[in-house]
């Protein structure tokens, strides 16, 4: 595989000179990108250290980062790095991490190596500062600072005298670079070395980095929005987003497993050959952490055995429910009575018994949530839905706004949260305009409009995008104040508590380019797919994969006989994606569009080694499963599959 890396050592007298004068020197190193991920370790960072002490100089400590010019990331593992007795620090990497560790330290910071000019262009990274690749580097001159990017004119021997108040007169948004320069070398005692130097001729036949520029800041203007890192894939939402729901036909039998949800599953209470009316109560929680689970027609209980589970693709114990076509309710479906008048814990105990769970895809028991061990400041109702293609929630704050509503409301006294936020995405301007009409007289209730992107409705994503807090590294939106709810969820609670309806039934997009006729459907819990596929015009081509979930994180079937779960919200037909995968080439794409701020690359070549340690340290378990990184490389290789493994191993204690 050809290196395409940017940078290389100084010649060894160029770097005889720099380090003459100097001692007690820190070295950073860049992890190479643009190679091929054969090892952690780069030879520039070892072959310097031993030119230093050949030299007879100091080496107080050294760092390896990967992608330097990575501002975000670096400044977060350069955190607490440097060690008192530093006086100078040597970076090895392009320009653009010169610059960036420039930016983080106080100290004086020299280059140890040389940028090189390679096809693909420099400046591409997330960071305020570009390189020109100009193999003329004068960042040890000027503090890491550079005259040929942050002067407008690209001056290298000093000011022109036309800035005014520290703006520059070409580019009045821009600082003097040379300002810049003078008060880093001044602070850093150093300007009279500048002071003193020669002459500089710059040769202008090289590369220059300004046709870049502009789409650079569009870029980071476009990724620093709302949260690092996402991505923007076709959405495709029009295929269903126009059409109205309507009841799916009732089904002649429903298959419901004891695992709809997080924890441990639910536990049969009715026996094969019972009659059971439709929302009566047919399995218990199990544990704390589990479920009540309800009939979603009424008729005879058929088998109590192991069925195909969608999710995990093994076999699953089920509850098969033959329906008498009547769908009889059961005494227990009734009102539970005025909001206003019940407290707290009634609240709680309606949610725990009516087995309501989180509906965005997780399927966490509600009533955990609520009963929050630390105090709630907000209550934030994701109706994001930035998956592609799906368009349930979506309905569901058109058809259903005012349950949604009533439903937060719920929440907010169960919790005690004094506020209450419901989140759209602004390509659902219907909906936002409907929900902003009905909370206009609701102080303690807001309507945010997001930005379009995935994973915006990651739950730790729409904290860091609505709160300006992040969720701790293996933390609960408890530990920031908040519980985060799928809108589809408010609305279960809103039957639960005016009705009394157990969530036997919900919304689910049927869309997808091969699929005959897309639509957006209420559905009964255990509902079979193929039922439902074969009731929309079943698919258009042979050559199809089935998903029940997005595209980005749901589940492959390969066997349709599968039912339709409280946490399923959608079932897609679409192309398949084949695709090879090669060697990691360290393009940092992956780091780049993590809205966990981790660096998936690691994760490949630990999975591949079964360095079980190695994920653990590099925070796999923070990893949501997004999968913007494996949407988004270069080298088409599985990573979420890899992560999954790892995170499986970890949790077993490998």
């Amino acid at each position: 595989m050809e290196d395409y890396t940017k940078f290389k050592l100084k010649r060894r007298e160029e770097l005889d000179a720099v380090l003459a004068d100097k001692d007690d020197l820190f070295v950073v190193a860049c992890n190479k990108c643009f190679k091929e991920l054969d090892s952690f370790d780069e030879p520039e960072c070892g072959l310097f250290e031993a030119i230093a002490k050949e030299q007879g100089k100091n080496i107080v400590g050294s760092a390896k980062i990967d992608f330097l010019c990575n501002e975000p990331l670096t400044s977060k593992s350069f955190q607490g790095v440097l060690s008192p007795e530093t006086k100078n620090v040597f970076v090895n990497s392009c320009g653009l991490g010169i610059q960036t560790i420039a930016g983080l330290t106080e100290l004086p910071v020299y280059a140890g190596c040389d940028t090189i000019a390679v096809d693909g262009q420099h400046g591409m990274a997330l960071t305020e500062t570009l390189c020109d690749a100009c193999g003329q580097c004068y960042l040890n001159m000027t503090g890491g600072i550079c005259p040929v990017v942050d002067c407008s004119k690209s001056l290298l021997n000093g000011q022109c005298g036309g800035a005014k108040n520290g703006k520059c007169e070409v580019d009045k948004e821009m600082d003097c670079g040379w300002q810049l320069i003078y008060e880093r070398l001044e602070k850093q005692g150093r300007l009279e070395e500048l002071l003193n130097k020669p002459v500089e001729l710059r040769d202008y036949s090289k590369v220059n980095h300004k046709f870049i520029s502009e789409y650079v800041k569009s870029v980071r203007e476009e990724r620093y929005e709302g949260y690092y890192g996402g991505i923007h894939p076709t959405e495709y939402k029009e295929l269903s987003e126009h059409i109205s729901l309507v009841p799916f036909p009732n089904p002649l039998n429903v298959v419901i497993p004891m695992s709809q949800h997080a924890g441990a599953p639910a536990e049969p209470i009715v026996e094969v050959g019972q009659q059971v009316k439709m929302g009566q109560k047919i399995a218990a929680a199990k544990g704390p952490i589990s479920s009540n689970i309800h009939a979603s027609i009424s008729g005879t209980i058929v088998a109590i055995e192991p069925r195909l589970h969608p999710v995990s693709g093994m076999q699953s114990l089920a509850i098969v429910i033959q329906s008498d076509g009547k769908n009889t309710l059961d005494e227990s479906v009734k009102p539970a009575g005025v909001l206003d008048n019940l407290s707290p814990d009634e609240i709680i105990e309606i949610v725990r018994e009516k087995g309501i769970v989180g509906m965005g895809g997780a399927g966490f028991p509600t009533a955990v949530k609520l009963k929050s061990p630390k105090p709630i400041e907000l209550v934030l109702l994701n109706g994001c839905e930035c998956e592609p293609i799906l368009t349930a929630d979506h309905r569901v704050l058109l058809e259903y706004a005012d349950d949604v509503i009533y439903g937060l409301k719920a929440m907010m006294k169960a919790s005690g949260a004094p506020k209450g936020v419901i989140a759209i995405e602004d390509n659902k301007q219907d909906a936002v305009e409907l929900l902003q009409a009905k909370t206009a007289d609701l102080p303690n209730i807001e309507i945010v409009v997001a930005k379009t992107k995935y994973p915006q409705g990651a739950e730790k994503m729409l904290i860091k995008r609505v709160m300006g807090k992040q969720v701790p590294s293996g933390g609960l939106p408890m530990d920031v104040g908040a519980i985060v709810c799928n809108v589809s969820t408010a609305k279960a609670i809103s039957d639960a508590i005016q009705i009394g309806m157990p969530l036997i039934e919900r919304v689910v997009t049927v869309s997808g380019a091969r699929l005959n006729k897309p639509g957006n459907y209420l559905v009964k819990i255990g509902t079979s797919v193929k039922e439902i596929i074969n009731h929309c015009g079943d698919v258009n081509d042979d050559d199809v994969t089935i998903k029940i979930g997005g595209p980005m994180m749901g589940f492959k079937q390969e066997n349709l006989n599968v039912p339709m779960l409280k946490c399923s919200n959608g079932i897609i037909a679409i192309e398949p994606i084949v695709k090879e995968a090669v060697e990691c080439i360290k393009c940092g794409r992956c780091a780049d569009v993590c809205p966990m701020e981790l660096r998936p690359l690691y994760f490949t070549k630990y999975a591949l080694s079964e360095d079980w340690e190695g994920m653990k340290a590099q925070n796999a378990m923070d990893c949501i499963e997004c999968g913007c990184c494996e949407y988004i490389c270069s080298s088409k290789i599985p990573i979420v599959e890899r992560i999954k493994i790892g995170k499986t191993a970890i949790r077993e204690g490998k």
